[in-house]
C-alpha cells in the first residue's frame, strides 16, 4: 500500500513537469540481494556509485566493505533518512554520502563501481550512459535485472535474487564486435 501510494505521487510529480522521466518505483533490496553485491564487488576498491540508493542499505553495507560510497536518489524522505541513519550509526561521511540528486544528470566518471536496482525499461537506457561516462576498469552491478546485450562477467543468486556483474572492458570490447551496436 505505502509503495503503491509513493509510487502514484512520484507519477503525479514527473507528469507535472510537462516530462518524461525515467523511473522506477521504491522497492528496497533484501538481505540476499544486499549479499550477492557484496560478493560481486570482493576484491575491488574505490568509489561507488548507488543508483536509486532508495534508504542506503547497499551504500552502508558497500561503505562497511571499504568503498568510498555516493548514493543517489531523488526521493527526499529516503535520502533524509538514509543521512540520518548514517549519522545515527556513525558512519563517516567520506564513506558513505547520499545525496538528492538524479543520476541520469550526473556525470559518473569519477566511479569504478556502480550498482543499480532498477526496473528493466531502463537498463537499456543505463547501459548507453554507463558506457559513455565509465572508465574501462570500473565494474557495474545490476541487481534483479541484467542489462541487455551486455555479457556478465558472473553472477550471484538465482531468481528474484540474482546479481550480475559486467566488467566495461569487457562489455566495450563485446559491443565492438557485436553487428549494429554503438560503443
Amino acid at each position: 500500500m505505502i509503495i503503491c501510494l509513493f509510487w502514484s505521487l512520484v507519477l503525479r510529480a514527473s507528469s507535472k513537469s510537462g516530462k518524461r522521466r525515467k523511473m522506477v518505483p521504491y522497492l528496497p533490496s533484501s538481505k540476499d540481494q544486499t549479499l550477492n553485491i557484496i560478493k560481486l564487488l570482493e576484491g575491488r576498491t574505490g568509489r561507488l556509485a548507488d543508483l536509486g540508493s532508495g534508504d542506503g542499505r547497499l551504500v552502508f553495507a558497500a561503505s562497511s566493505a571499504g568503498f568510498q560510497c555516493t548514493g543517489y536518489e531523488i526521493n527526499s524522505i529516503l535520502v533524509a533518512y538514509a543521512r540520518s541513519k548514517a549519522l545515527w550509526t556513525g558512519v563517516p561521511s567520506n564513506q558513505a554520502t547520499f545525496v538528492k540528486k538524479d543520476f541520469w544528470k550526473t556525470d559518473l566518471s569519477l566511479y569504478n563501481n556502480v550498482t543499480a536496482f532498477l526496473a528493466p525499461g531502463v537498463m537499456g537506457v543505463l547501459g548507453e550512459k554507463l558506457l559513455k561516462e565509465l572508465p574501462d576498469d570500473a565494474r557495474v552491478i545490476a541487481c534483479r535485472f541484467p542489462f541487455p546485450n551486455w555479457p556478465h562477467q558472473s553472477s550471484v543468486g538465482s531468481g528474484l535474487e540474482e546479481s550480475f556483474a559486467y566488467d566495461i572492458s569487457t562489455v566495450r570490447s563485446h559491443l565492438r564486435c557485436a553487428p549494429n551496436t554503438v560503443v
